[in-house]
């Protein structure tokens, strides 16, 4: 095979785990040294509950290493790559047996992350290895025409992985009708919401594949410039980004007469965002790349009919340019056998919250939520009970256990009150408070409204007033009735997505987790024991044992008791900091 490779995994995860660190003592050992292997890097695995991740591959295998530091890394190289004697106790997946981690992986179907940990993002040439930029030359040697390019893409099944999961062939088919004028292809980049962890590492793994998808479109739908529009809290997606569109340029896959075509011309700008939420919605992000507040209009008329500079656009999210180029590669058929009816290939999940194995998955569609929590995600920590999942960013639906044999497609979400969105996975344990969650994303989403509709600006805070009461133990019995009218008022009220899905949190949780609701409000009890102002302290006289230590360390003197003499706390004082509760070491602090 030739010489050992050391790949030290530098997405925005891995370097904020410490990966940067592990590369630079890596390198510094290497030179210092003198020693004999290639030292790479690439991205994000998906693995993030391991990160920092190195891999290393030699003549007997490949080996993932996980939670690796500087001195782990030092006895990686000194152990494996010196003496050919890997360390297992580190391995996470390797091909030579099988392990834990393996499952992780096992479950997965990766067209959209084909490239990311397989590639350094940073090197054309490695993205040429694995078929990079073979789906343009097959379009113009094959002199395929733009209307058979949409109809392998429509024979796809693909739907746009941003949002409302509009098919994506059919959008490119009303730009491509579209005559009048210039045409834009606009990639979306700048989705605020957990999936935008996907999109990121996306870019900052496979630049290249989003920029060819960006290429076909343009191709496709007749376009010659495309603008990506990404958040610049992104520094390291955006600088891949300039990195991949001038490697592109240098070999001729960017600018005119691409593959000697003539009139086949494309070219890419990067436009920052200022991270807005609600320009995740196309016309709003429009107005944002024209230099204008990020506020949605009302359609018709239709980005395809009049978009950028009121020219035909056609928008995009990563995840779903990210997929054009392996279809026209495999072939539309090769696509539409992963998923179901309505719902064909894969969709990438940033899984996060009380899940043991939270990262990056792709799954074909028709995959159950179970599965996805409990084979590839692990399960819930501490062995506790898995209790709901929210799925599709702030503004998506709070699913519950009994409803995890629900399938990953569009129809079958949508029918539980959830959205796909563009792939966020929360995953809640039995401590979760139902209401407290619904509080927190309806925060999220009010702060997020550019305020243009009247439900949605005022709405969201009315119905945000009437959570915070109801979790502070001051609610009513007529405050269900009031969010109820309230969530219906702002989604039919709404021009955007934003507004016409932000009480989804409420209406979900009203729906499958009412009693939690009626517990806070007439019971003033949190069942989940979450909400602060619903807690009560108290001491258990038969494990007390007066050592004082509660009183010592309670902020506000509110625990009273001599030394060796039960304690009690007075109620009037006391803050529900927790403090007790924690410190004391005989289980005397009780929590109702």
């Amino acid at each position: 095979m030739g010489k050992t490779k050391v790949i030290v995994g530098l997405g925005s995860c891995g370097v904020a785990a410490g990966a940067g660190k592990v590369y630079e003592k890596i390198k510094a050992l290497k030179d210092a040294e003198n020693l004999d292997f290639e030292l790479g890097k690439t991205s994000c695995v998906g693995m993030c509950y391991r990160e920092p991740l190195v891999e290393i591959i030699d003549d007997s295998g490949n080996f993932l290493y996980g939670d690796i530091d500087g001195d782990k890394a030092v006895e990686l190289i000194n152990k494996h790559v010196n003496n050919n004697n890997p360390v297992k106790e580190y391995v996470v997946v390797t091909d030579l047996y099988d392990t834990p981690d393996r499952k992780y992986l096992d479950g997965q179907v990766k067209i959209a992350l084909r490239n990311c940990g397989m590639i350094d993002p940073e090197k054309i040439g490695d993205y040429e290895s694995r078929d990079g930029y073979a789906a343009v030359r097959k379009i113009v040697e094959n002199k395929i025409p733009p209307e058979n390019v949409i109809k392998e893409v429509m024979d796809s099944g693909l739907r746009g992985r941003g949002g409302g999961g509009f098919p994506t062939g059919l959008k490119w088919n009303f730009a491509n009708k579209n005559q009048s004028g210039k045409k834009y292809i606009i990639c979306n980049a700048d989705e605020g919401d957990p999936g935008a962890f996907m999109d990121r590492s996306l870019l900052e793994g496979d630049p290249h594949s989003v920029l060819e998808g960006m290429i076909i479109a343009g191709y496709a739908v007749k376009a010659n410039e495309g603008i990506i529009y990404c958040r610049a809290e992104y520094p390291l997606a955006l600088k891949r980004l300039a990195i991949a569109i001038e490697q592109a340029e240098e070999n001729g896959y960017l600018g005119d007469n691409i593959f000697g075509l003539k009139g086949f011309d494309f070219r890419i700008i990067i436009k920052e965002g200022a991270g807005a939420f609600v320009c995740g919605e196309e016309t709003a992000l429009i107005a944002s790349v024209e230099g204008k507040r990020g506020m949605p209009r009302k359609r018709p008329p239709f980005p395809a009919e009049s978009g950028l500079w009121k020219m035909p656009s056609n928008i995009n999210n990563v995840e779903t340019l990210a997929n054009i180029p392996w279809i026209i590669n495999n072939g539309a058929s090769s696509y539409a056998k992963y998923g179901t009816e309505n719902s064909k290939g894969t969709k990438v999940f940033a899984l996060a919250g009380k899940i043991n194995h939270g990262g990056l998955v792709e799954v074909p569609m028709g995959i159950t939520i179970k599965d996805v929590i409990f084979k590839l995600g692990g399960g819930i920590p501490g062995g506790k009970r898995f209790k709901a999942v929210q799925l599709g960013g702030p503004s998506g639906g709070c699913i519950p256990e009994y409803l995890s044999d629900t399938i990953v497609d569009f129809d079958s979400v949508t029918a539980t009150g959830a959205i796909m969105g563009s792939g966020g996975m929360v995953v809640m344990d039995e401590t979760t408070c139902m209401v407290d969650v619904a509080k927190f994303f309806l925060d999220f989403t009010g702060k997020e409204s550019c305020g243009k509709c009247t439900f949605c600006r005022i709405g969201t805070k009315r119905m945000l007033e009437i959570l915070t009461r109801i979790t502070e133990g001051e609610g009513e019995k007529e405050d269900v009735e009031k969010l109820e009218e309230l969530a219906s008022q702002i989604i039919d009220s709404s021009l955007c997505g934003l507004g016409q899905t932000a009480p989804n949190p409420v209406l979900t949780t009203l729906k499958y987790f009412r009693d939690e609701y009626e517990a806070h409000i007439s019971q003033k009890k949190c069942p989940s024991l979450t909400c602060k102002k619903l807690l009560t302290y108290e001491v258990n006289r038969d494990n007390c044992t007066g050592c004082t230590v509660c009183a010592k360390n309670c902020p506000v003197d509110a625990i009273e008791g001599e030394r060796k003499e039960v304690h009690f706390i007075k109620q009037d004082i006391c803050i529900r900091c927790g403090v007790c509760y924690n410190k004391c070491k005989f289980e005397a602090i009780t929590l109702s």
